[in-house]
């Protein structure tokens, strides 16, 4: 069976590394250790994952963090540093990301319109930029398990009001399998597998049945 010819990645009605951007807003000590939607570990990890997944296949990544400058905030997670090493991070005081003119001309300058967006909390710093986006004929994707709030009722209002307003909800793994695509890609199929790995996911195990 030969796959067939590449669609075109630009036109592309799914995410490619060529038609989308990653957004990561405000994933700082304070914020993670508010989140009360989800496990913290576990919302740490795929965020990572997403991160990492930006990385490896090449995606513009818009990082911003929240008053940090000002000294009132922490930089973000060591994690999440390490993942996004060398990209750079744009601090603002708005709670609204879109509101920042940096951050809007950073995500402009991308030349993306798909934006693939995480942001803690769910309720604030990522409804008001993607209701923003959506606003202005942006198409949003929210990594609905890389994101959290302060309660699950908060995260899951949140994600509705975003859905309802045309945003689509995405998965860790989705993320990752739509950006691979084809197993024949072979380039990045190692970091495709590790990061189901690093995740918690299952695509690395051998199982028993497997073996001889």
């Amino acid at each position: 069976m030969a796959s067939e010819p590449i669609r075109d990645p630009l036109k592309d009605h799914l995410l490619t590394p060529q038609n989308s951007a990653l957004i990561v807003i405000d994933y700082q000590p304070v914020q993670v250790n508010s989140i009360d939607s989800m496990n913290r570990q576990l919302l740490i990890n795929n965020i990572v994952g997403t991160a990492k997944a930006a990385v490896a296949y090449g995606l513009p990544i818009v990082h911003s963090t929240v008053n940090v400058k000002s000294g009132a905030n922490k930089p973000p997670i060591a994690p999440l540093r390490k993942a996004l090493a060398g990209i750079p991070t744009y601090d603002r005081s708005t709670i609204n990301s879109w509101e920042d003119v940096e951050f809007r001309k950073a995500v402009e300058a991308t030349g993306r319109k798909k934006l693939i967006m995480t942001a803690l909390w769910t309720e604030a710093c990522l409804t008001f930029p993607a209701l923003d986006a959506l606003k202005e004929g942006y198409e949003v994707y929210v990594v609905a398990d890389a994101v959290g709030g302060t309660s699950l009722a908060a995260h899951e209002m949140a994600l509705r009001r975003i859905e309802q307003a045309g945003g689509k909800m995405i998965s860790v793994g989705q993320l990752f399998c739509e950006l691979q695509r084809d197993w024949a890609r072979t380039d990045t199929v190692p970091a495709f597998l590790n990061l189901f790995i690093e995740t918690g996911g299952t695509m690395g195990i051998q199982l028993s049945y497997d073996r001889d």
